[in-house]
């Protein structure tokens, strides 16, 4: 397949193959004039890509994944991302719920609502320790 191909398939602009590319996480198997070209197989490696970053891998854990014979997947990086990504739905079903909440309260000020109050407490105890992460 050519780099048209790929990114018609895909819905990935050239730019973003090159780049995975050039990381490592896949490989051109040759090249149809200037325009490279992929094994069929690279569709499959693209969409386990796009799993991945929608589960929150990096490029860089990602591409630990792939090895000259294929995905490589630990299992227990696995685990690991399930158990963040369930502590993130939990946090944003319990935010969900008191935005509702907040917007049917009958009382003239949000500020005097428990419920959002608890959300307000929340909301900033993730700021900080979105910060904590970010100067790491």
């Amino acid at each position: 397949m050519d780099i048209a191909e790929v990114t018609k398939t895909t819905g990935l602009p050239a730019s973003t193959l090159r780049y995975y590319e050039k990381k490592g996480l896949i490989r051109s198997s040759g090249r149809n004039g200037l325009r490279r070209t992929y094994h069929p197989k690279v569709i499959e490696q693209l969409a386990l890509i796009s799993l991945g970053r929608n589960a929150g891998f990096s490029l860089d854990e990602i591409g630990e994944m792939f090895t000259a014979e294929g995905p490589d997947i630990n299992r227990k990086l696995l685990l690991a991302k399930a158990d963040e990504l369930d502590r993130k739905i939990e946090e944003l079903t319990t935010m969900s719920k008191g935005l509702r909440h907040a917007a049917a309260c009958k009382v003239p000020n949000q500020l005097d609502c428990p419920k959002f109050l608890r959300i307000l407490r929340i909301a900033g105890k993730n700021r900080s320790r979105h910060s904590n992460i970010l100067k790491r």
